[in-house]
């Protein structure tokens, strides 16, 4: 059984149509995060040190991209804002644990 793509949103007309639309949204949004955290490993087995896991620097410079990226979307800025600072936060915890765990 083929599943059928879901609905752009401007073509939605009912409630289960929105539905299936986000559910596929989820779906591909994880296996986004799947590849991001795949960097994330390729991070913590390339950076010579430990120290150099966290990068204020760099951790400013995405999240202020995404947000920029958004307004241009017409999307909520502070909002986008908040889910990177999450999503790069959870990013840094990860590669920590993956560099200890490579280095153990």
């Amino acid at each position: 059984m083929t599943e059928l793509q879901a609905k752009i949103p401007d073509d939605c007309q009912t409630m289960r149509d929105v539905r299936a639309g986000v559910d596929e949204t989820d779906r591909a949004l994880v296996a986004l995060l799947e590849r991001r955290f795949g960097y994330m490993r390729a991070a913590a087995r390339i950076k010579p040190s430990r120290d150099a896991v966290r990068d204020e620097e760099r951790k400013a410079s995405v999240i202020a991209a995404a947000r920029a990226d958004a307004e241009a979307r017409g999307l909520p800025g502070q909002v986008v804002e908040d889910i990177w600072d999450r999503l790069v936060e959870g990013s840094i915890a990860y590669e920590f644990k993956e560099w200890d765990r490579i280095r153990d």
